[in-house]
């Protein structure tokens, strides 16, 4: 599983636990999030995420 941060906050949007909040199931591939999901903590769009290289 692989984890993306927000370059605008630094949230983690890790595959593993998704965001159930939001309605992203937990094991849910980055790929597969919906373009019109944002950051929950900023509102940033999908776009403004980037892979962390482990």
């Amino acid at each position: 599983m692989e984890r993306y941060r927000c370059r605008m906050c630094g949230y983690v949007y890790d595959e593993k636990r998704g965001d159930p909040v939001n309605g992203v199931h937990s094991g849910t591939p980055f790929a597969k999030v919906p373009d019109t999901w944002v950051c929950p903590v900023c509102g940033a769009a999908k776009t403004e995420f980037e892979k962390i290289q482990v």
